[in-house]
C-alpha cells in the first residue's frame, strides 16, 4: 500500500511517524508531502519518508492519503489535487471542522474519512474518533483503524456529529487539563516552592491519578470520596471547586469547543 501524507505540521508527522512503522506499508516508505522548504529539507534527514514537494510526483500513485493542513488552506489544495485523484482512492482528513461530504464535493470522491486526533499522539498516548462515508468499507476502516493506532487509541463513531462532540472532549481536552495543571503550579509556587518543585508536584500529581484511574473500575466520583474525608483538606479544596461551580464551568467549556467545531463544519459547507 502506498501511504502519503499531505502536511508536515504538528499532527501530520506526528501521525507520520507512528505510520511508518506499521506493517501495513509492505515495507515501502510513508510518503509525506509539504510546501516548506526547511520542513523538507529536515524531513530528508529522517530516513523514513520518501519526501515529496510536488503533488504530482505523489498524489496520483497513493492508494490511501491522509490530509494534516490547516483548515483555512482546505480549499487551495482541493483544488490542486483535483485533477489528480481517482474514485479508488481513500482520504483521511485530520482537519478540525471540515465535513465529509464537504471533501466529497470538493474532491469529487467517494471515500473520505473524517477524523478528530488529539495532541497527546506526539507521545503515543493519543486518542483518535472517526467516522466514514458509507463507501469506505469494512476492510478499509480497519486499516485505517490500524493506521490510527499507531499514534495511541482510537474509537469509531456513528456519525459526524460525535466527531464534533470528540474535540469538545478529547481534541480540545488536553488544553483543559494543562489549564488546571498551570492553575496548581501558580498556586503552588506562591506557596514558596520552586520551579522545579512544584513541576514535580503538579505532574506526577496528575500521572499518578491517571494511573490508578487507569487500573480500576473505580469512577472519579469515588476515588474523590477515597481521598476526601469529612472535615479534611482534601473535602475543603473540593468543597471550594463546588462553591465556585467549577463543575459546571468545565462542562460548559467542553460544550464550547464542541458548538464551535459545528459552527465551523456549517461554515464549511
Amino acid at each position: 500500500m502506498k501511504l502519503l501524507v499531505i502536511g508536515a505540521g504538528n499532527m501530520g508527522l506526528t501521525y507520520s511517524e507512528g505510520m511508518a512503522k506499521s506493517p501495513l506499508l509492505s515495507k515501502k516508505k510513508l510518503q509525506i508531502f509539504d510546501t516548506d522548504p526547511t520542513k523538507i529539507a529536515s524531513l530528508k534527514t529522517t530516513g523514513i519518508f520518501d519526501v515529496y514537494e510536488n503533488l504530482e510526483d505523489c498524489l496520483p500513485e497513493a492508494d490511501m492519503v491522509f490530509i494534516a493542513v490547516k483548515p483555512y488552506h482546505a480549499d487551495d489544495l482541493f483544488e490542486k489535487m483535483k485533477p489528480m485523484i481517482n474514485d479508488g482512492q481513500i482520504f483521511v482528513s485530520l482537519m478540525a471542522g471540515v465535513t465529509i461530504g464537504s471533501i466529497q464535493e470538493s474532491l469529487g470522491v467517494k471515500k473520505v474519512v473524517r477524523t478528530m486526533p488529539n495532541l497527546p499522539a506526539q507521545v503515543g498516548k493519543g486518542v483518535t474518533s472517526y467516522t466514514e462515508s458509507e463507501e469506505v468499507s469494512r476492510i478499509e476502516l480497519l486499516m485505517i483503524r490500524n493506521l490510527l493506532d499507531t499514534t495511541g487509541a482510537s474509537i469509531h463513531v456513528e456519525t459526524e456529529n460525535f466527531i464534533d462532540a470528540s474535540t469538545g472532549i478529547s481534541g480540545s481536552g488536553p488544553a483543559y487539563v494543562f489549564y488546571f495543571m498551570q492553575s496548581m503550579l501558580e498556586a503552588a509556587m506562591k506557596m514558596g516552592f520552586s520551579d522545579y518543585d512544584s513541576k514535580v508536584l503538579v505532574s506526577n500529581t496528575f500521572e499518578g491519578a491517571v494511573e490508578l484511574f487507569n487500573r480500576s473500575d473505580i469512577s472519579p466520583q469515588l476515588w474523590m470520596d477515597r481521598v476526601a474525608s469529612k472535615g479534611g483538606t482534601t473535602r475543603a479544596a473540593l468543597d471550594s471547586m463546588e462553591d465556585n461551580n467549577v463543575n459546571e464551568l468545565i462542562k460548559d467549556a467542553a460544550y464550547a469547543a464542541f458548538d464551535r467545531a459545528v459552527e465551523l463544519g456549517e461554515a464549511g459547507k
